[in-house]
């Protein structure tokens, strides 16, 4: 029954009733005798009115009231008036810890003071044998001063006294669920505290969200359910979200039984020492689970700080730059060795390694993929009805969707909300907001093939062209600027910007000579760029101070020191045979929460296979290759293919010898040898190379001897499109720093090898090939905002005829010079008709041969195509070899370097 104002239970007078909770009716009262304000707490029908019970209660409290912790609520005792049976507590002022998580996450630097002083009051009971077993944050209260009080500790026990086992429970609605199969005794049945459950026989005790495993199974419990549900309280104040929850209790008991907490939910910036104590407190095997709670006050507590920080670096917050560890003395050394237990036990804590795998379905750029900083999704590049497109992948879920609009896409990243996408298509930058609407555009970027990074000020990093400086833009779209400065020849291009958790600092990835690549810390204010190591790839940063990036194949962590902007300590290991691509974009993903995605094999292999007219394969040319196989070009005789081909992150012009076969290489440099072309009588292949920090033209006989001779030099990136028929002029595109990429020839046959304009626009130009009578030049151009084929005469200029319709790109002409070849947005491969007669050019209405796997598809511009046209009609495409995704992403979970070393 409810008490009204002025009731008197002994020497206690109510004023008002303050709550309704697991074990009765709770009033404020005056203690007339001590005046003091206290708490009355009405005992439910089902124990006041049970004697056994009641007696059984009665032994408890008295336990109960032996305890005296500051932050525990104290127990005054038991009144009983009128058949009124209530126990008189200590008054907590003050809102619940569930008032204040109400109000979203708690900091982490508020969150432990609060963890440590309810570990202190879990520690004292324990330490008298008595266990909460309800242990919430609706039973905690924080003081005005910040004192914090454990309530109803042990009464979960005590009011359950003998209940049968295998008795129903009560659900919100308040109908006895015996037919959801879940049985409890009423000591460890789940609550869900609401006025309909205060009745009788239908009375449950118990939160199912904060249960224990064993407590929801309905065995017998001990202080490691405190421990569990102490966990699960902690987690819920540092994410604002329960680690266990559902739309009802039997969902709720699901998920504490059979599934893991999101840990992507904490924060970036929790300290890896507390996702160890959270990880060991939720265990769902008691015997894994942390013993003690004192073993865990003192975690908290720092008490292992000194022998932790030998193999753990924490940060409570980001402030500006990471910490910075000072230089061990002798003194240190010898704290280090006292330390040898306690760095015995921090390990312990460790959680363990996981690594779960992922499927995606199959794609040709398995490099191309995104992890979202709050750790919950997965975006990657796969082909969709025709065209590559974006998906989705919820961590906590098997299926995948496509996003909508996003045809043609590559290279994703994601905003720091991971509400956002950014990607590339089209020539452009765009974002893509998961709340709904269509892809915006935000900027001409022709490095489709680059990567992008958002900041959390709003602003993207990326790489406008594929041998250029890094720009910035706002997400919400403008026009780009300039962020960094080239250093030439040393180094010819900026790429794979990835900012660090500041906002301010960024690492790329810079192309150039050897002893300058690499990766490098670069920031918003300006400023030279520091060089932090050689690597194959760009990098990303793992919480709380670890850089991860590819050196030889392998995916390693460094400790950054932000303060002097170096790696210190050793590389460690996090996984073997992790590919880069030809634009430093290495197969791994980082999100902020700490996890990291990668797939080992780097992709498919590839292989050269001929294809007829109608699409049919008809042969192959050489093995399967797992090194990256690019640009094939068929010799004039018919006999031989020049490609470029990395080996072990060095780049150079192979031959494939299509009648003996095998394979021999034909340039030796350390340096970036690639994109070969032959000329026309088949002696000599031009080739564009790094060595001496820009990418020039340079040509060398194709039987191998001779010397290597360099065709221009100049502080633009260069790389040769074709050759003439008549052996005259060599195009070539040429890297503009505010135009992009335009075409150009060199006079073969003047000593000086002087240069003329073939095309040269705000736009790009690029992918170029002369008509077998080299009276035309057939290219491809963004000019009306994506990219189309045009033809256009040579060696006059001015007029041009546009062939391809809804996209185009890597043309080549048939032996004939009647028809043209090109790839569709969709990597269909395309063919229309062509009639020239003077000066004038017409092109028929494209059709479609067949659809093609061709590496990068038809939707990236690279710097010569990825097939090539034998003088027999036969088409020699270079594709992956079965589906790219035999391997598959690992997803990888509390990973430290400590536990490698």
């Amino acid at each position: 029954m409810a008490l009204t104002p002025g009731t008197r239970l002994g020497p206690y007078e109510v004023l008002t009733q303050i709550g309704v909770g697991g074990m009765g009716e709770v009033y404020r009262a005056t203690d007339t005798k001590l005046k003091r304000q206290v708490a009355i707490k009405v005992l439910p029908a089902s124990v006041a009115g049970d004697a056994e019970r009641l007696a059984r209660f009665q032994r408890e409290a008295e336990v109960l009231a032996a305890l005296n912790h500051p932050n525990i609520a104290a127990i005054h005792g038991l009144e009983e008036s009128d058949g009124i049976k209530a126990l008189v507590m200590e008054l907590v002022e003050g809102p619940t810890l569930a008032d204040r998580i109400a109000h979203g996450a708690i900091p982490i630097d508020e969150a432990l003071p609060i963890a440590k002083q309810i570990a202190e009051a879990l520690e004292a009971a324990h330490e008298q044998g008595i266990i909460h077993r309800d242990l919430k944050p609706a039973n905690i209260k924080v003081r005005a001063d910040g004192t914090v009080k454990v309530l109803d500790f042990g009464l979960a026990k005590a009011v359950a006294g003998a209940a049968p086992e295998g008795a129903a429970y009560v659900h919100e609605d308040g109908v006895r669920r015996a037919d959801l199969q879940v049985r409890h005794p009423a000591s460890q049945a789940p609550t869900i505290t609401t006025p309909a459950m205060m009745t009788g026989a239908g009375m449950i005790l118990g939160t199912a969200a904060y249960m224990s495993p064993e407590q929801a199974r309905g065995k017998a419990v001990d202080k490691r359910a405190d421990i569990w549900a102490f966990g699960a309280v902690l987690f819920e104040m540092l994410s604002g979200t329960r680690p266990f929850d559902g739309e009802d209790v039997a969902e709720t008991l699901g998920a504490v039984i059979h599934k893991e907490p999101v840990w992507s939910r904490l924060p970036a910036t929790t300290p890896v020492s507390v996702r160890a104590v959270l990880q060991r407190c939720l265990q769902k095997e008691p015997r894994q689970r942390l013993r003690d709670i004192g073993d865990v006050r003192l975690a908290l507590e720092g008490a292992f700080e000194t022998a932790a920080s030998l193999v753990t670096t924490t940060t409570s917050r980001w402030r500006g730059q990471l910490p910075w560890m000072a230089a061990l003395s002798v003194a240190a050394a010898l704290v280090a060795a006292l330390a040898v237990p306690a760095l015995r036990y921090v390990r312990q804590m460790l959680p363990p390694e996981m690594r779960v795998e992922i499927t995606t379905p199959p794609t040709d750029v398995p490099l191309q993929f995104a992890l979202s900083p709050d750790g919950r999704f997965l975006v990657f590049v796969a082909p969709g009805e025709g065209s590559p497109r974006l998906w989705l992948r919820p961590l906590d879920q098997t299926e995948v969707r496509p996003l909508a609009g996003t045809e043609g896409a590559s290279n994703p990243f994601w905003s720091p909300d991971s509400r956002s996408i950014g990607f590339f298509a089209a020539g452009k930058l765009l974002r893509l907001d998961l709340t709904g609407g269509a892809p915006q555009a935000l900027a001409i970027a022709t490095a489709a093939s680059s990567n992008g990074s958002w900041g959390a000020d709003g602003t993207i990093l990326f790489a406008r062209q594929l041998a250029g400086p890094l720009s910035r833009v706002a997400a919400a779209g403008g026009e780009p600027s300039v962020l960094t400065q080239l250093d030439p020849p040393r180094v010819m291009g900026h790429r794979a910007p990835q900012f660090l958790p500041d906002g301010r600092h960024f690492l790329f990835y810079a192309l150039g000579t050897p002893e300058a690549a690499g990766l490098y810390l670069g920031s918003l204010d300006g400023g030279v760029p520091t060089r932090l190591t050689a690597a194959d790839s760009g990098g990303a940063f793992l919480p709380p101070d670890q850089v991860v990036f590819v050196r030889q194949g392998t995916l390693v962590a460094r400790r950054l020191d932000l303060a002097s902007a170096t790696l210190v300590g050793d590389p460690v290991l996090l996984a073997d045979r992790v590919g880069v691509d030809a634009n430093a974009r290495g197969g791994f993903a980082v999100s902020g929460a700490g996890a990291v995605a990668y797939r080992a094999g780097g992709g498919a292999s590839r292989q050269l296979t001929w294809f007829d007219r109608p699409g049919t394969a008809v042969g192959t040319a050489g093995e399967p290759d797992a090194n990256d196989l690019r640009f094939p070009e068929i010799s004039p005789d018919g006999r031989r293919v020049a490609m470029t081909r990395t080996v072990q992150g060095n780049a150079d012009v192979w031959l494939l010898d299509l009648v003996r076969g095998g394979m021999a290489r034909l340039t030796f440099d350390a340096a970036r040898d690639v994109d070969p072309v032959w000329s026309p009588d088949g002696t000599r292949v031009a080739f564009s190379s790094n060595r001496t920090g820009t990418f020039d033209l340079y040509m060398k006989p194709s039987n191998g001897s001779g010397t290597e001779e360099r065709l221009v030099n100049s502080p633009n990136t260069k790389q040769p499109q074709d050759w003439s028929p008549d052996g005259r002029w060599l195009v070539y595109y040429e890297v503009h720093p505010t135009s992009g990429r335009d075409l150009w020839v060199l006079d073969m046959a003047a000593t000086d090898h002087a240069a003329r304009v073939v095309a040269n626009t705000s736009s790009e130009e690029v992918l170029a090939a002369f008509s077998p009578d080299g009276r035309w030049v057939a290219y491809q151009t963004n000019e009306s905002g994506r990219f189309e084929v045009v033809v256009q005469p040579f060696p006059d200029t001015g007029s041009k005829w546009q062939v391809s319709t809804g996209g185009g790109v890597a043309p080549r002409w048939r032996a004939d010079g009647q028809e043209i070849y090109f790839l569709a947005p969709d990597a269909t491969l395309m063919a229309v008709s062509t009639t020239a007669a003077g000066g004038s050019f017409e092109a028929g209405t494209p059709a479609a041969l067949f659809p093609t796997r061709i590496v990068d598809g038809g939707t990236v511009a690279n710097n010569r195509p990825q097939y090539a046209v034998a003088r027999d009609g036969r088409f020699l495409i270079n594709q992956p070899v079965g589906d790219a995704t035999a391997s598959p992403i690992m997803l990888l979970m509390n990973w430290t370097p400590e536990a490698k070393r």
